[in-house]
């Protein structure tokens, strides 16, 4: 690739999966999937991932992008880690009696019915700790001020707070540590691939592991401008209908309605953010979500880094690159390596 067309590569950005990368390259249009088995062997896939925007042009509108971008996101993760974890090899968890018959009245496939239970449980999570938890601090916050600024900034600590505890716990556990780690070596090869220089380990080391555009910083994000947003709509709900102070479930209610926006609008923060160059301002306006980074990556070795590598590779390269352009030891998934193993164990495929 020369030096003239690699700025159209700059924007590729990924997530950490189990022991391995995942790279989306909105250029080509391909998100690429990079792991590591415990034989070494370095297993990667590459497919087409086209923009929702591009078939339905409302979905690129700003503040709209945003919204579908969490959505798209949410998916996509669920479905990534789902894939690594059969690239990996890594016998997934026995389907709870709810999910067999819910699949079987349905008359889904099992594995569909397992990713949506689990897609469901985990925005069920999300609304309880960030929206339900905040709403009723924020209604206790109200008994003592008549301060709308107050009561909304109350609400905004507890969602931040809830966040670093959340993922200060997580954390602890081993298997979330390599992820973060993986997440680190995510973060040093796309910076690596943003300086133009050749994808090695070594090279990709020296950066740092705290990248703007990461999912962690629009977390913080969301979470400073729930605040600002929600006094907007608390002083329109008080000139509107004369409301001065809103009950938990009237709160609660609100918040859900203003997500899209806060969501939308943090999108556009995060973009612009990114690409406004080292102004002293926007490095302040970068420094919390970035230090939040600290809790959600961890330093890789070169082994991960490799990984890291082999998934930009891919993602710059398209569905239809080969193996021998990632990298040693490197291979392309085609989901015939189980059947082989078992095969070779004396077991069914």
């Amino acid at each position: 690739m020369s030096k003239k067309d690699a700025p159209k590569y700059k924007d590729i950005g990924g997530q950490a999966v189990m022991e391995g990368v995942m790279m989306q390259s909105p250029a080509n249009e391909s998100m690429a999937i990079a792991v590591r088995r415990p034989d070494g062997r370095i297993l990667v896939t590459c497919e087409k991932n086209e923009a929702l925007s591009k078939k339905h042009k409302w979905m690129g509108l700003p503040i709209v992008r945003g919204c579908v971008n969490l959505v798209v996101m949410l998916k996509m993760g669920m479905q990534t880690l789902d894939k690594s974890t059969q690239m990996l090899g890594v016998l997934e968890e026995e389907p709870t009696k709810f999910e067999k018959w819910l699949a079987k009245k349905l008359g889904a496939n099992i594995d569909r019915v397992v990713m949506a239970v689990a897609m469901v449980l985990a925005v069920l999570l999300s609304l309880f700790l960030f929206v339900f938890l905040p709403s009723g601090a924020a209604t206790l916050i109200g008994r003592v001020t008549d301060s709308r600024l107050l009561i909304n900034l109350m609400a905004g600590v507890t969602r931040i707070a809830i966040l670093i505890a959340y993922i200060w716990a997580v954390a602890l556990m081993p298997d979330i540590k390599r992820v973060f780690m993986y997440h680190g070596a995510e973060h040093k090869t796309v910076y690596c691939n943003e300086a133009g220089e050749e994808l090695t380990p070594e090279n990709a080391r020296k950066y740092s592991r705290l990248h703007p555009r990461c999912g962690t910083a629009f977390l913080f994000l969301v979470m400073i401008i729930s605040i600002l947003v929600g006094s907007v709509a608390d002083e329109l709900i008080f000139l509107l209908f004369g409301i001065e102070k809103m009950g938990f479930l009237a709160r609660f209610v609100r918040s859900l309605l203003i997500l899209p926006i806060v969501t939308g609008i943090s999108y556009e923060v995060l973009k612009g953010l990114a690409h406004a160059g080292d102004h002293v301002i926007v490095r302040a306006l970068r420094w919390p979500g970035l230090m939040l980074q600290h809790l959600t990556t961890r330093e890789p070795d070169d082994a991960m880094l490799e990984v890291a590598i082999a998934s930009m590779k891919a993602a710059k390269a398209g569905p239809a690159c080969y193996a021998q352009e990632l990298g040693e030891n490197v291979f392309l998934y085609t989901g015939e390596e189980d059947a082989q193993e078992a095969a070779q164990e004396g077991e069914p495929a």
